[in-house]
């Protein structure tokens, strides 16, 4: 028996009267899948009484989103979301947030009471099959916010940052530096030692993690975590954070998706900017990942997500087949997506 698994990127939803109303364009592309699993980015905990002072203390403009939001979820059929990320902050909040979605009967992973919480994955259970998910992310605050032993916060899978300067530099002024990052050890082997736990307890396992920076460039460690997540069994790894769309990799067969881009997202600031998105369906067959067909998306004029067709979904899939030629080789890539965006894996 097959089943389709729904993975998109980031969602925020804020000030809609209704708010199923953000889904109402792609309500297709959730209908036809038995899983949907997204990055929520946006606490559920209501912003502060004072409209003039930001929900996070350093995010300018930042608000969190009003309670009742979680019934736009709901109503598309949302499974579960990570909620590791930056915005997932300041912990008090996220613990509210957290039991919102509990009480909507909306799974999380990624944050928690204390670390082992933070940690702990999703398994949702349909028709037999099992699907894992465990979130982590490297965008955060460097202070209170990650989980501790015995404190609230968000699994951190962190990065260090390093610049070489260019040889030409003493030449020529001014030539910008080679800029080096790789995951902390401990917070790599913690999140090895996840995936190789749930491994054993699922059929399919997906990895969420949120990073890397806005464009089409590709960082050291995302690469780096991608490539462990996969080699400790991670079936898939979705990337998000960029809010852009960046290239897919496939690694020993399996596919990164270093970034899926905006799916929803109501956040002010974020309006007219970085449109495009993606949205896997990903299919299963005798409980094993077989294919991902990728549906590009676009917001538009009225900031709500719709599926893009024709010639517009023509470029942006020959777009992502440019993004990821540098991050495969070149057989992989001629066989990464066809002109329909489909990746069919062995």
């Amino acid at each position: 028996m097959s089943q389709i698994l729904m993975l998109a990127g980031d969602v925020n939803l804020q000030g809609r009267t209704d708010p199923a109303s953000a889904f109402q364009h792609v309500r297709d592309l959730l209908a036809t899948a038995d899983v949907r699993f997204v990055n929520l980015e946006g606490v559920l905990c209501g912003p502060g009484q004072d409209p003039q002072t930001p929900d996070i203390a350093h995010k300018p403009n930042w608000r969190h989103s009003a309670p009742e939001m979680v019934e736009g979820l709901a109503a598309a059929g949302i499974d579960a979301v990570s909620v590791a990320n930056n915005v997932t902050f300041p912990p008090k909040a996220m613990l509210t947030g957290l039991s919102t979605l509990d009480s909507a009967g909306i799974a999380h992973c990624g944050a928690g009471a204390d670390l082992s919480a933070a940690h702990r994955p999703v398994v949702s259970e349909r028709d037999g099959v099992r699907f894992g998910f465990l979130a982590y992310t490297a965008i955060c605050w460097p202070f209170g916010m990650a989980a501790g032993p015995q404190t609230p916060g968000v699994a951190t899978l962190r990065a260090s940052t390093s610049y070489v300067p260019d040889l030409r530099s003493a030449e020529v002024p001014g030539r910008p530096p080679r800029v080096l990052t790789e995951p902390y050890p401990h917070e790599l082997a913690a999140m090895v030692r996840d995936v190789e736990a749930l491994r054993t307890g699922c059929d399919v396992l997906v990895l969420s993690c949120h990073w890397g920076v806005a464009g089409d460039e590709v960082c050291d460690y995302q690469r780096t975590i991608g490539r462990a997540a996969i080699d400790a069994g991670a079936d898939l790894v979705m990337g998000h954070g960029p809010h852009s769309v960046q290239g897919i990799e496939l690694h020993r067969g399996r596919p990164i998706f270093y970034s899926l881009g905006n799916f929803v997202f109501d956040w002010p600031a974020m309006a007219g900017r970085h449109l495009d998105g993606l949205v896997l369906h990903c299919g299963i067959e005798d409980r094993r990942l077989r294919s991902v067909q990728v549906h590009p998306v676009r917001r538009g004029e009225d900031n709500d997500v719709r599926p893009l067709s024709g010639d517009d979904a023509r470029a942006a899939l020959s777009r992502l087949a440019t993004l990821s030629a540098s991050l495969s080789s070149p057989k992989d890539v001629l066989g990464l997506l066809d002109s329909e965006g489909l990746l069919t894996l062995g």
